[in-house]
């Protein structure tokens, strides 16, 4: 007996139904079409695809459409719109929309209908992901690793819990229109009249407009160059500059600043920390590292920890990441925390996920700078990875990188919105003393006085911007950048 009833269950769930609720499908429909007003009610999460009958998916797809263009829907001006010889049962297509119409008495329950279809939606979604997880792992091939699968999975649910839907297509202009407006609308408001997030350093927000969402940039240069130093500033300030904003479904936007991940391969969390403190407390990074600080300095320290504690500033210092790993974390940080910008220093020191990939440095850098920069439009917030220069530079007189001595060039320049290089003329300068007392020297302490303390972030692509260089100021003992105080509001000086 036992066996035959779970037997009966079993085939019942062969043939369960999605959920769905066509009555509340027809009474928003209904709702919608006696005054449009109810539309209003539900347009900013309902979509057509969110409908489980394909007839209400093409009427609620029509009557947004005719009432966005500032017309009036109605069963009578629908009908043109809608296949005239379909039929819903006995009655035609007109006829049913009459019945629509008809059958709706008030448009207060409008709200709750949508979000009761919206809802269900969203479970057949789930339904389809978990169906496909299963059929995936129960034939799934050889070469394919179930943490792979996990991977896909987690991103699919990602994508799902974010937009309310995972198959992405075509998205219409009008849409993107008003995204443009928002756009320039936030960035009106926001503090500077950036449209992307505050770097904190003036020279950069000026040449790119403050780190634009979905954008990949590059920050490359040789060793000793900064080059972590100055993504450590950026991502401090913009944690630091964090003033989250409510929202409407009662989460949170960063309305100034953001929350940050960052992914150190190189640098442990605790040597990232040393350095932020250091920045923050102006005690050298070198003297806290060998305890060479006094009473004063060290309360200095506890002080600037103390107001550190509150940012939002998330560290992951696992070595030798993949991009898979690293899309994964990045996506659960989002979901939990929130997340505005990302930092990895630096590309080099990442795996690719494929096998193939990992028998050609080439193709596995390449794997990687795609996956960041599709990563940084899933997210949609901005990506700078830093990048390390081939030494061919050290070759030349003039020690400016170029857009050619990235290593493994072809990808990375490619698939970058920006790139920049950070140069310190003053770090070359230091190895090229000539002997004291000659007229080469007098030239060579003239030049290392103009570069002492100076620092150049060459911006050699932009795809949204101009090209250029930003001259900033840099402190090595606090390893800090800067903007350079323009000679024209410095004070007069005399000889």
């Amino acid at each position: 007996m036992a066996d035959a009833a779970r037997k009966y269950e079993e085939e019942a769930a062969l043939y369960r139904e999605a959920p769905n609720n066509i009555e509340a499908e027809q009474a928003l429909l209904g709702a919608i079409l006696v005054n449009n007003d109810a539309y209003y009610l539900v347009h900013d999460f309902l979509k057509g695809d969110h409908f489980f009958e394909p007839l209400h998916r093409e009427i609620f797809s029509k009557t947004s459409e005719m009432i966005r263009m500032g017309k009036v829907a109605t069963p009578v001006t629908i009908k043109t719109f809608l296949n005239a010889t379909d039929r819903v049962g006995d009655i035609t297509v007109a006829q049913y929309l009459g019945r629509l119409a008809a059958a709706a008495t008030t448009i207060i329950n409008t709200a709750d209908y949508g979000r009761a279809i919206y809802d269900l939606a969203l479970r057949r979604s789930l339904i389809r992901i978990g169906e496909d997880m299963v059929n995936i792992a129960f034939d799934a091939p050889l070469d394919m690793e179930p943490k792979s699968q996990i991977e896909d999975a987690e991103r699919r649910l990602f994508e799902l819990a974010e937009t309310g839907r995972y198959d992405g297509g075509f998205q219409s202009f009008q849409d993107a229109l008003s995204l443009a407006i928002e756009m320039a609308g936030a960035a009106k408001d926001r503090d500077g009249g950036l449209s992307g997030v505050s770097s904190g350093i003036m020279g950069i927000d000026r040449q790119m407009g403050g780190l634009q969402p979905s954008d990949l940039i590059i920050l490359a240069g040789r060793p000793a160059m900064g080059k972590t130093s100055l993504a450590t500033n950026i991502a401090f300030n913009i944690a630091a500059a964090y003033e989250p904003a409510d929202q409407s479904d009662g989460t949170f936007k960063a309305k100034n600043g953001g929350v940050v991940a960052f992914f150190s391969l190189e640098m442990s969390a605790e040597q990232l920390a040393t350095r932020i403190i250091s920045e923050q407390s102006e005690v050298s990074s070198s003297k806290i590292r060998r305890g060479n600080i006094n009473d004063t300095e060290f309360a200095k320290l506890v002080a600037c920890t103390e107001m550190m504690q509150r940012v939002p500033l998330y560290i992951d210092q696992t070595g030798g990441i993949s991009i898979a790993q690293l899309a994964a974390r990045a996506r659960r940080l989002k979901r939990q925390r929130g997340l505005d910008v990302m930092v990895i220093d630096y590309v080099q020191l990442m795996q690719g996920s494929s096998k193939a990939s990992a028998q050609n440095r080439v193709q596995e850098i390449t794997e990687i700078t795609t996956g960041l920069k599709a990563l940084a439009k899933e997210l949609n917030v901005p990506i700078i990875a830093l990048s390390q220069l081939s030494r061919q530079v050290e070759a030349r007189d003039d020690k400016r990188p170029q857009l050619a001595d990235l290593r493994e060039s072809g990808s990375i320049e490619q698939d970058a919105d920006v790139v920049m290089f950070v140069y310190r003329d003053e770090y070359y300068l230091k190895g090229k003393e000539p002997k004291p007392g000659t007229d080469d020297h007098l030239k060579w302490e003239a030049e290392m006085n103009e570069a002492r303390g100076k620092a150049e972030v060459i911006v050699a692509k932009q795809r949204h911007g101009p090209t250029g260089t930003i001259r900033l100021a840099f402190q090595a003992e606090y390893t800090r950048f800067t903007d350079l105080a323009d000679d024209a509001y410095l004070p007069e000086r005399f000889d």
